[in-house]
């Protein structure tokens, strides 16, 4: 009985031994690949029309690390065309490409791109025959030229979390255009808005909106310090001046829960 005990032990063994040297790892195989790191692009947008229009971003390797081959490839929407349009050799790397070049590897006129479209950019490192890509790639959005007359005027601010649907006023700061007052948001609750005006902040190189913490009433519902500031960055279209943002409603006695999300629709 022991012998057979033994010798049933053995087979065990062996066939767990013949099962680990045939199975694979589901993640392929280890301590390949490079995964190169690329950078927040800056500006981080193509302006439609304006082939001189650029983004520029950063690349670099992990140390110590040697690639066959690193290479940025462009596509255009969700075609993933992934067309070659530089070589790069040495880490780190800054990378500027124009909205004419894009078009230019990809093989499309500029009559083929709209605001609203997206390109996406990748970087693709090479290395014993296999190729492997940035853990996220860029994907940069075609938008209109900032035209400061369409971040400001009479909008109709709406959100479908809290119950706010009615105008307000929004006014650039005369000294910086990316600057922008808000008034009425208090009064869409039926509140004196006896302070603020929120203020908000347009990021250039981005198009994402902040707003400050800002007290636009001093009492409301029988609390004090009614107060708005984003929640998360919003953004804002160049195209037809609309914000969509996410807001915290607070009192100094507490929140009002959220974030609440909140259009500003240009009339």
């Amino acid at each position: 009985m022991k012998t057979l005990k033994i010798t049933g032990l053995m087979i065990t063994l062996l066939m767990i031994c013949i099962s680990c040297e045939e199975s694979k790892d589901p993640a392929g195989e280890r301590g390949i690949a490079i995964v190169p790191s690329v950078s927040t692009p800056n500006p981080g947008f193509l302006i439609n029309g304006d082939e001189d229009s650029y983004i520029r971003f950063d690349i670099d390797l992990p140390d110590g690390r040697h690639p066959e081959k690193t290479e940025v490839v462009v596509s255009h929407g969700t075609n993933f065309e992934r067309i070659k349009i530089a070589d790069v050799t040495n880490f780190p790397a800054s990378i500027t490409l124009t909205l004419g070049t894009i078009l230019d590897a990809i093989g499309i006129g500029m009559s083929s791109v709209s605001a609203g479209d997206i390109v996406y950019i990748e970087v693709e490192v090479t290395l014993d025959g296999k190729v492997t890509r940035s853990s996220a790639s860029l994907a940069i959005p075609v938008v209109c030229a900032f035209d400061p007359a369409f971040t400001a005027g009479q909008y109709r601010a709406v959100s479908t979390t809290w119950p706010a649907d009615g105008p307000v006023t929004l006014t650039a700061d005369p000294d910086d255009p990316y600057k922008i007052y808000v008034s009425g948001l208090a009064e869409l609750d039926g509140i004196t808005e006896d302070m603020g005006p929120l203020v908000m902040h347009i990021d250039p190189a981005t198009l994402k909106v902040t707003a400050d913490k800002t007290i636009l009433a001093s009492l409301a519902f029988g609390y004090h310090d009614f107060s708005y500031q984003s929640a998360s960055p919003g953004s804002f279209n160049t195209c037809d001046g609309k914000y969509t943002m996410s807001f915290s409603i607070t009192v100094l006695e507490g929140s009002f829960g959220g974030p609440w999300a909140f259009t500003f629709t240009r009339k």
